[in-house]
């Protein structure tokens, strides 16, 4: 299930704090995340976390450590640059993990942010050399 992000303007972002497995948590640690995502500056995310990131207002927001989505089997998954990203709902995506890696990263794109014009892959590709220098691939088929 995706989770619920608050907080508009000013002020910390509200983005509940994953609870990884210690092997997740470690590649977590390692995850160097950008300054800046679609042109949007980092936020102060409460609770703090080193698992949990924001960006921009409304907030792009980031959890590293969240188990794998429930999903339909049928689920589009789109690979972008090497990157697996499941969107979740599949029919209206606002939230798509990265799966195919030994510690899920999930990012919530408010629709703002893709109403005009721009493409959620467009953002998502901002985080793919981060995901892809920390967390390690899956073998082939295994999300």
């Amino acid at each position: 299930m995706a989770a619920t992000i608050t907080g508009c303007g000013a002020g910390a972002v509200q983005v509940p704090v994953p609870r990884p497995d210690v092997a997740a948590a470690e590649l977590c640690k390692r995850l160097k995340l950008p300054d800046k995502v679609h042109g949007r500056t980092r936020r102060e995310v409460s609770p703090q976390s080193t698992f949990t990131a924001a960006w921009g207002s409304p907030a792009i927001a980031l959890r590293c450590g969240v188990p794998l989505p429930r999903h339909d089997m049928r689920a589009v998954i789109a690979v972008i640059n090497g990157v697996q990203w499941l969107p979740t709902p599949e029919e209206k995506p606002v939230t798509f993990t990265a799966v195919g890696r030994k510690a899920y990263v999930e990012v919530t794109i408010p629709h703002s942010y893709t109403n005009g014009g721009s493409a959620p892959g467009e953002i998502l590709m901002e985080f793919n050399p981060a995901i892809q220098a920390a967390m390690p691939e899956k073998p082939e088929g295994e999300l």
